[in-house]
C-alpha cells in the first residue's frame, strides 16, 4: 500500500481545510496519509513517501509563503526527481498565477504531477472540497 504525505501551510485556515478534505480522500478508499505542516517536514522525510502533496496558498505578489513553506519546499526540491506529488492552496486576489510558476518549477526539477492542482479563491467551497477528496482518491 502506497504511504502519502500531505504538507501544507496555512495562515487562515483556508489550505489547511484542503488538506483535510484530501486526507479524507485517501482514507476513503483506503489509503494512508500523514499529515505535516511546513515547519515539521524535512527533505530527508520525502524518501519515505509514495506520494507527497504539497499545499501553500498565493501569498504577496502570487508566490509561495516565504518564512515557513518556501524554505522547507526549497530543501526538499533535490528530492522530488521521479517523485509522484500534487499541489494545492488557496489564493485572496489574482487569478492563481502563482500555482502555475510552481507547477512549472516542479516539473522543471523533473516531479511528477500526477494532477491537475487544485486552487480555490479564499475559503474552499463544496466543489473545491470535492476536487481535494478526488485529489486524495488520487494519491491513495
Amino acid at each position: 500500500m502506497s504511504k502519502t504525505a500531505v504538507v501544507y501551510w496555512s495562515g487562515t485556515g483556508n489550505t489547511a481545510a484542503m488538506a483535510d478534505a484530501i486526507v479524507d480522500g485517501i482514507k476513503s478508499v483506503g489509503g494512508q496519509a500523514e499529515v505535516f505542516t511546513a515547519d515539521s517536514f524535512n527533505s530527508d522525510m520525502a524518501e519515505n513517501y509514495d506520494f507527497i502533496a504539497f499545499g501553500c496558498p498565493s501569498m504577496g505578489c502570487e508566490q509561495l509563503e516565504d518564512s515557513e513553506f518556501e524554505p522547507m519546499f526549497d530543501s526538499c526540491k533535490s528530492k522530488l526527481k521521479g517523485k509522484q506529488i500534487a499541489l494545492f492552496g488557496s489564493y485572496g486576489w489574482g487569478n492563481g498565477e502563482w500555482m502555475q510558476t510552481w507547477e512549472d518549477d516542479c516539473k522543471s526539477l523533473g516531479a511528477d504531477l500526477v494532477c491537475d492542482s487544485v486552487i480555490c479563491n479564499d475559503a474552499p467551497d463544496d466543489e473545491a472540497i470535492e476536487k481535494c477528496k478526488e485529489l486524495g482518491k488520487m494519491l491513495a
